[in-house]
């Protein structure tokens, strides 16, 4: 009868009513938030708003969320950063610029859960840096602010792009060209996985106007093509056209050597930013952006005060002959950027956790340096040591400085094993068994308080350590660790992700 009687009530229910269930059970394992995505470089500044959706995983009773869903809300019109006559980013007109973006797409700083700020170029610089920080200030510990040197840029765009989702998608080798205002960044990408990064210093707004239409900007790249070409660098000859279009041409003939690997002449060796590109895969296609990408694809046609369009003319013109690959547009041109981030709260039971300096917590936004690659059965210390420092410098991070090293365990918890994993990580974090900065290990396995007892007792790292474990990180991670509880002994980890589009 009680059956029968759970059944009628059930077919009594109204539809609103089942749906009132319905929303009540997604809301208990599913996150909505709104983050915003902000790109502040040397040529260009702009930010959009999305909505993500993260659901629970349910393996294993987690506190993990995965993003199941991000949408784009909104964008706001390209900003040319504006510079003050020192040199320096005016953060002011900047701030000006984002309450006005907030205000036109109708949010308030309290409506947003958590975002990310990508600085590049001059905006990395102390002096800009700095100004820049008190923009965001009332939001440091909800937001991801990230300096990319050349490297980090190159492996953003390629994300922003879109274009390690179409090599993923494809499951080819793409080689991923981004052609922003001052540099120029490559990215060799193989079935979604980045495997090399290079810049060098070729851009659309090296020689621009300023705001009063004066060519005034002639950056060094340019004026040492300029000398090579012997063409004076002042404004008034910068004014003339043809020299532009002189200067223009040897960029792109330089830029179109870098894109193929061909040799480089005396100048082009001076143009990189870092070590040449290595081309361990041929691509099968090539994917374009920046904002030199407009024009490439021909969706901007006007001038705006720069040699953007005079450097995109010649790089087809010069390219298009040499190349036997197709040319693919990714989706994301001169808005190759983040859309903002994720962060999801894990618990870390104490009984995993190793630490011997409580009063350094709390810490916010510490970048992830990740491992990149399973364990051996038999682990080379050397090896993990080196695996680590490659990751490190993929991403410009000093392993000095404040990161968290994460890595996956995967076989038998031998102690040589994790002797030896002990011993890399000494290696880069501490080589002379001291770092100003704490160590922080981030784990996914059970062996987290195992390799920072062996760290601190017997390595002696003398510096303070957290290692936990049951944690899943990857590069472009962000780690906020909180202060430690006792009891229950845990120490609350907020992990914030970057997404792209």
């Amino acid at each position: 009868m009680h059956d029968l009687d759970f059944e009628h009530e059930h077919e009594d229910m109204s539809e609103s009513e089942r749906q009132e269930i319905a929303d009540w059970l997604w809301k208990q394992e599913t996150v909505e938030l709104l983050t915003v995505g902000i790109d502040i470089g040397s040529s260009t500044s702009h930010l959009l708003f999305a909505r993500v959706v993260l659901r629970r995983e349910t393996e294993d009773l987690s506190s993990s969320f995965v993003v199941i869903d991000r949408q784009i809300v909104w964008r706001s019109p390209i900003l040319l950063t504006p510079f003050l006559p020192d040199g320096t980013i005016d953060a002011r007109e900047l701030r000006h610029f984002f309450q006005h973006c907030y205000e036109d797409a109708g949010y308030r700083r309290s409506h947003i859960d958590t975002g990310a700020v990508i600085l590049t170029g001059e905006a990395i610089k102390k002096t800009n840096a700095r100004a820049i920080d008190e923009i965001f200030a009332n939001e440091s510990g909800r937001f991801v602010c990230a300096t990319a040197g050349h490297k980090l840029e190159c492996m953003l765009a390629a994300h922003g792009s879109g274009a390690t989702a179409l090599s993923k998608k494809r499951g080819a080798c793409g080689l991923h060209v981004d052609i922003g205002g001052g540099t120029t960044k490559l990215a060799l990408i193989d079935n979604g996985e980045i495997i090399s990064v290079a810049a060098f210093a070729v851009g659309g707004r090296l020689v621009a106007q300023d705001r009063q239409g004066v060519w005034s900007r002639l950056d060094d790249s340019a004026r040492l093509v300029a000398e090579e070409l012997g063409i004076a660098t002042d404004a008034g000859a910068m004014a003339d056209p043809a020299n532009r279009t002189a200067i223009a041409r040897r960029l792109a003939a330089l830029a179109v050597d870098e894109i193929l690997g061909g040799p480089l002449d005396a100048l082009g060796q001076r143009f990189l930013l870092t070590e040449p590109l290595e081309r361990r895969v041929a691509p099968s296609y090539l994917t374009f952006s920046g904002g030199v990408s407009e024009y490439i694809f021909g969706y901007e046609d006007k001038d705006h005060g720069d040699i953007a369009r005079l450097l995109a003319d010649e790089i087809v013109t010069q390219l298009t002959p040499r190349i036997g690959i197709p040319i693919v547009d990714a989706g994301q041109r001169i808005r190759a950027t983040v859309i903002g981030a994720s962060q999801f709260t894990v618990q870390v039971s104490g009984k995993t956790l190793y630490m011997n300096g409580a009063d350094v917590l709390p810490r916010h936004n510490i970048p992830v340096v990740h491992l990149g690659r399973e364990l051996p059965d038999v682990i080379d210390a050397t090896e993990i040591a080196e695996a680590f420092r490659q990751s490190a410098d993929r991403q410009d991070r000093d392993t000095a400085a404040m990161v968290a090293f994460a890595f996956s365990w995967t076989g038998a918890p031998d102690y040589q094993r994790l002797l030896a994993v002990a011993q890399a990580i000494k290696a880069v974090a501490a080589p002379d068994g001291k770092r100003a900065e704490p160590l922080v290990l981030m784990i996914d396995g059970d062996v987290g308080q195992t390799i920072g007892r062996i760290l601190d007792r017997e390595l002696g790292i003398h510096s303070h350590l957290i290692s936990v474990d049951g944690v899943r990180l990857k590069d472009l991670d962000f780690v906020d660790l909180g202060e430690f509880m006792n009891p229950p002994g845990v120490i609350p980890v907020v992990i914030k992700s970057l997404l792209f589009s």
